[in-house]
């Protein structure tokens, strides 16, 4: 074996162990944090980065929406902090949506990593925090001052010393003084701990320093991406997609584009910023639309800067996923968790066969409150909370596989148990089901959205921020399969909520939420009839719909009537054509 090959084996070997470096980095974080969106949830992300700022491996734990644009943050903090000013011990951060990850609940932390007196690297992670002082977690606001505490990119430690102040600024100025508090020191052990396993790997391998595996790093991934996009059809292709909006209904449009071993997404002819919260800056854009096209042309291959400087992203001026500062943007993923399902409708042309149908996408997070100002100033018993659970819908069917139903696609975090939520609140989830006939019909059936009942055990009223998508407009199906279940969002008593915007539910009431269904892939009368029976018995379809949507007739067992289901289909087919 020549000497270059085995470096070659050197380098992978190391590739791998650093991988596993920010794993540990990210566990550090989930095992350490105080609000359940990172300990339960698991919406953070870490990675380690060069002196350039260019990310060199990130942990498998966490959420596209912060990996992705957390990759392009650290060039930021070294235009405040550049690397040859940085002391062993300093620690920055910022919650600035537009250098960070969105919106002001997502701090990004950045701390250096010195070696023997030496900066060798850099380490960032994201986590969202449960509350950010402002109006709290309602697309209500009108411009980013209203949604809470606006951070730049500044010292949360210099040299190993704590700046006191601006915990004491945050205290200040947000609802869970302790959860918020807690997180911002667990981000700053996680970078830690990513330090000291990255020096325990140095002194395995005797290096000195990153630049030769770095460089590695990023030759080889950017070599493989851009095989797999030469691999592809070459050319131009269009998609758009309608969203309900609150004003008014929006267009995503965009064009991908392929050629040379690079990817780019326009999404010019997309519709304006809106007047209210669900605005997406560039960053949080560009992340999700990176991650719609990694999914389909190369998902095997670690996220760093190779990888993603192969996928390139425009919007025009003021458009609703360019959003500019000081755009109310706090729901941002309201349309950025939108953003693959528009690109996988550009790849669907290109690449039949190979992209799901579209799903809820957008998260149903139950973010619920109370206290003063939010409720009622009579109800001076009740106990104040701010509280949010991560719960999803149904992802769009597949090509050849049902839909995952009450998945978090593409968001990847966990819902949050419902026992969590009731240990920390006052609140009661009576019911958290599955949702039947939610999925779009077809070959492949959409998954499921959920059914959850909630109250307070107190008999107090509470408040919903919500900001949920597929209530007007649902995922729409592929290739003759239909489109999922709307969503809705009412009381017990009767009353249809609005799905954006923040409502309280009143004492005594219950708070009922029927998330969105995945939309079917293909035709729904070539489904297995085995199949839509397995589905009646598991209650994830009535008989009657089997019989209406699918042309399959069920006994009370429900066991097929074979003759009777083939007679039906006939008949049916014949009627289409």
């Amino acid at each position: 074996m020549t000497d270059a090959n085995m470096d070659r084996i050197r380098y992978q070997v190391m590739w791998d162990r650093l991988l596993s470096v920010v794993e540990e980095q990210a566990q550090t974080l989930v095992r350490t944090a105080f609000s359940t969106s990172a300990r339960e949830a698991g919406d953070i992300s870490a990675g380690v980065f060069d002196l350039q700022g260019q990310m060199l491996a990130q942990a498998v734990t966490g959420t596209p929406g912060h990996i992705n644009s957390m990759a392009r943050s650290v060039v930021h903090f070294l235009d405040v902090f550049p690397a040859d000013g940085m002391q062993e011990g300093d620690v920055y951060l910022t919650n600035d949506p537009w250098k960070g990850t969105g919106h002001l609940h997502d701090f990004t932390v950045v701390s250096p990593a010195f070696r023997n007196g030496r900066l060798v690297a850099l380490f960032a992670c994201t986590s969202h925090v449960v509350d950010i002082g402002g109006i709290g977690m309602s697309p209500d606001g009108r411009q980013v001052y209203h949604e809470g505490l606006y951070v730049p990119i500044m010292p949360f430690a210099i040299a190993g010393k704590i700046n006191e102040w601006f915990l004491n600024m945050v205290r200040a100025n947000v609802r869970e003084p302790v959860q918020v508090e807690g997180d911002l020191y667990a981000l700053a052990a996680c970078n830690e701990t990513g330090a000291k396993r990255l020096f325990a790997m140095m002194d395995e391998y005797g290096l000195e320093t990153l630049d030769a595996l770095g460089g590695f790093i990023i030759e080889q991934s950017r070599a493989a991406i851009t095989a797999a996009i030469n691999a592809m059809p070459q050319g131009s292709w269009s998609h758009a997609m309608r969203i309900d909006g609150i004003e008014a209904p929006i267009d995503l449009v965009a064009r991908l584009s392929i050629s040379n071993g690079n990817i780019h997404v326009d999404y010019d002819g997309t519709s304006g910023t809106s007047d209210y919260g669900i605005n997406c800056p560039m960053c949080y854009t560009e992340a999700y639309t990176a991650f719609g096209v990694k999914c389909v042309v190369a998902p095997d291959i670690p996220n760093n800067a190779g990888t993603l400087d192969a996928i390139t992203v425009s919007a025009p001026d003021n458009t609703i996923v360019n959003a500019p500062h000081p755009c109310a943007v706090v729901a941002r993923s309201t349309i950025g968790h939108m953003l693959p399902d528009v690109v996988f409708g550009c790849l669907h042309q290109a690449l039949p066969d190979r992209v799901p149908a579209e799903g809820t996408s957008n998260l149903w997070n139950l973010k619920l409150g109370a206290g003063h100002g939010i409720t009622s100033r009579s109800q001076t018993k009740a106990t104040s909370f701010m509280m949010m659970a991560f719960h999803s819908g149904g992802a769009g069917a597949r090509p050849h596989l049902d839909g995952l139903s009450a998945t978090p696609y593409p968001s990847g975090v966990r819902n949050v148990p419902v026992e969590i939520s009731e240990a920390i609140t006052p609140l009661v989830i009576w019911r958290k089901d599955l949702r039947a006939d939610s999925g779009g019909i077809g070959a492949q059936r959409g998954g499921l959205g959920q059914v959850m009942e909630i109250t307070s055990r107190e008999d107090a009223p509470f408040g919903i921020f919500a900001s949920f998508e597929r209530v007007v407009h649902p995922a729409r199906g592929r290739d003759g399969g239909s489109a999922g279940r709307n969503g809705r969002l009412r009381l017990q008593s009767g009353a249809d909520l609005k799905a954006k915007g923040f409502q309280v539910i009143p004492a005594g009431d219950r708070l009922i939420v029927e998330m969105p269904g995945g939309g079917g892939y293909g035709d729904p009368l070539s489904r297995d009839p085995d199949a839509v029976a397995r589905d009646v018995r598991l209650g994830f379809v009535s008989i009657d719909a089997a019989q209406q949507e699918y042309g399959v007739v069920l006994d009370a067992a429900a066991q097929v009537d074979v003759a009777a289901t083939e007679s039906l289909r006939r008949d049916r087919a014949g009627a289409v054509a």
